[in-house]
């Protein structure tokens, strides 16, 4: 895992890249990449390429990058792991390509100059790639299928910039720093800003597999190279068949597992005792001939927040080497600001907290690449919520729209005014509102603020500027693709499409990313290799969630290899106790930093019914936790990012 950045000046007037400016550029990210760092100039100035190097595969200088073919006219800067370099070696090395490395770094440049653009396709793997043609006069910038790596870019007059951090772009110094309203107002909904927006004015994120080319004029072409419901079947497969399906689940994940395993350094998994977690520490103890290193969290002062017990039990059946941390508000607090400086936007997701905690542990321990188990709930339905809305859509939704448009918008009305009066709403009325308006029905696993509590929340100033915007287009473009390319009219398809394509990519992964790597440690994610991804996706959602039980395909693939205790646990989530906090010990901090915040000067956000809510949270007699930590991240974010470079 690395940092990469690089400067490319097409602009008639055009000015040499300064080696100083794409040196700071590049350090800002020493974290990603803190055993080595190097960096390219082309001949004629135009292009700069830098790189953080953190060493997993061939430790020597050789795998130093920027990296070059044998003639010097394509050049890379890369982020991630490619698991099937080795094979691609051998084809390669028989086509005459000489190597100076045992790196992956150096078979994406031969294989680029074996198929073009297209040698994306071919890689198993994670990455994000900044990649110069000087033959062509073209710079090519590639993110994963996923989205697990995140790469960044801004255009300026006659100059492209990019980084897989954006505080590497902030580092330039033509680059201003402006908060983007309809990044704003997306961030407000989904809890980070969907793609191709960031927070910052000017700042594009490139979405999951996709590849960017900007030709030696600064043309911008932007290209998706995968899709997971444009993938052929598997030749033979049975995709209804339960017993077929869980055995291929579990071939598929225990191949995932065993190709992240690629490492010349220590690797681990971070174990809660859920059953994802669980799973990817049975699978990799059976591949190993020593103990699996595996690392978990807790919390102090709220026992019923941690999973030690279930831990515990996994660790001793498969006699790990076992490793503990425990935390509290405090720590919460002392890693706020690096929390802010590590994120660069605002994700607001508490999870962040622990998880940076149990990445410092690994890395205590000379642990650098961790195994992880994000994508299996969403891939397997793995959330109660997912499954009321499943079968809420099949039961009620399908109906209300064969009813009048005027009937629904009248049975929602008056159900939000009797909401409204006895402070509940939940499930039916979200049912209700998305029937009246006509909207998407799911809008994803995570979303804090809807379109009516953020005119509620919005200052009137802001109203009017923001006019226009509405969330639910983010939603709604999204499913068009799904239900443009789905060959059956199963919604539970269309719900994880839609986790995979925004929540999944921009928030769950990106908190992964940032967090680990501000601790100089690897995650790999072997649920979302493209393989089972593709896979999963066939399955119908009804094998997935049989009887109303969640991941009910996954725990019968399990069956047999973990306990039945683990297997059919309640699932608890991993947490942290921010509701309990937001009451106690960080609530004169996170009131403090909003209502004080030098983000009231933007006039976003009516103050007024921030401090109720806060009030009304501190007194229990509303739960606005998500609300407020949304407000909180936002507000820290801001007197950071903006506020503290316009002084």
């Amino acid at each position: 895992m690395c940092g990469i950045c690089g400067v490319f000046e097409f602009g008639a007037n055009q000015r040499p890249v300064e080696e100083t400016t794409l040196i700071r550029m590049r350090d800002t990210m020493t974290h990603r990449g803190p055993d080595d760092a190097g960096t390219y100039i082309s001949p004629d100035g135009r292009v700069g390429l830098g790189h953080r190097r953190l060493s997993i595969v061939d430790l020597s200088p050789a795998g130093r990058q920027p990296m070059s073919n044998e003639d010097g006219s394509v050049w890379i800067t890369f982020n991630g792991e490619i698991y099937n370099h080795a094979r691609l070696r051998v084809d390669l090395e028989r086509k005459g390509h000489t190597y100076r490395s045992r790196t992956d770094t150096e078979t994406l440049v031969h294989l680029y100059e074996e198929e073009g653009a297209d040698f994306v396709r071919l890689l198993e793997g994670m990455f994000a790639i900044g990649l110069w043609d000087a033959r062509k006069g073209e710079l090519l910038l590639v993110r994963d299928r996923i989205g697990i790596k995140p790469l960044y870019y801004a255009v300026l007059p006659g100059t492209i910039l990019f980084g897989s951090e954006i505080k590497a772009i902030l580092a330039h110094p033509r680059v201003s720093r402006r908060i983007d309203l309809a990044a704003f107002y997306h961030y407000l909904t989904f809890i980070a800003a969907p793609a191709p927006r960031t927070l910052f004015q000017g700042i594009h994120k490139i979405p999951p597999a996709t590849r960017v080319t900007i030709d030696r004029k600064g043309a911008i072409r932007a290209e998706t190279y995968w899709d997971p419901l444009d993938a052929p079947p598997e030749e033979g497969a049975r995709y209804e068949d339960e017993e077929y399906s869980a055995a291929r689940v579990r071939d598929l994940l225990g191949r995932a597992i065993e190709k992240r395993m690629m490492a010349d350094v220590p690797f681990g998994v971070f174990l809660s005792g859920g059953l994802d977690s669980s799973a990817n520490v049975a699978l990799m103890a059976r591949l190993m001939n020593r103990p699996v290193r595996t690392f978990s969290v807790g919390f102090k002062d709220h026992p019923s927040y941690n999973e030690f017990h279930y831990a515990r039990k996994v660790a001793a059946l498969f006699s790990t080497d076992h490793h503990e941390v425990e935390i509290g508000s405090r720590d919460l607090l002392d890693f706020m600001p690096d929390l802010i400086f590590h994120q660069d936007e605002p994700i607001a997701d508490w999870v962040c907290v622990p998880l940076h905690y149990v990445a410092r542990l690994a890395r205590q321990t000379g642990t650098i690449v961790v195994q992880v188990g994000e994508g299996s709930d969403e891939q397997f339905f793995g959330y109660d919520h997912y499954v009321r809305f499943y079968r809420n859509q099949a039961r009620y939704f399908r109906r209300l729209m064969k009813l009048p448009r005027a009937v629904r918008r009248a049975a929602y009305e008056g159900a939000r005014g009797l909401a409204f009066l006895l402070h509940r709403g939940g499930d039916r009325l979200d049912l209700l509102r998305s029937a009246a308006r006509e909207e998407t029905f799911f809008w994803g696993g995570a979303i804090a603020w809807r379109e009516e509590e953020k005119r509620r929340l919005l200052s009137l100033d802001a109203r009017l500027r923001i006019d226009g915007l509405n969330s639910h287009d983010v939603v709604l473009e999204i499913d068009r693709q799904a239900m443009k390319r789905l060959q059956d009219d199963d919604f539970g398809k269309r719900m994880i499409y839609l986790e995979l394509r925004n929540r999944l990519a921009e928030l769950l992964l990106m908190r992964v990313d940032k967090i680990t790597m501000a601790s100089s440690v690897e995650a790999r994610v072997p649920f979302l290799d493209h393989a089972l991804v593709e896979f999963t996706m066939r399955l119908p959602t009804d094998l997935k969630i049989r009887g109303g039980r969640t991941k009910y395909l996954l725990k019968k693939a399990m069956t047999g290899l973990l306990p039945e205790e683990i297997i059919h646990r309640p699932k608890q989530g991993f947490g942290a106790p921010v509701k309990e906090w937001l009451r106690g010990e960080l609530y004169g901090e996170a009131f403090s930093a909003v209502m004080h915040s030098r983000l009231r000067q933007e006039n976003l956000l009516d103050y007024d019914h921030v401090e109720r809510l806060f009030l009304a949270h501190r007194a229990s007699s509303r739960d606005h936790s998500w609300h407020l930590w949304t407000l909180y991240n936002l507000s820290r974010w801001y007197d950071h990012w903006i506020a503290r470079e316009a002084a």
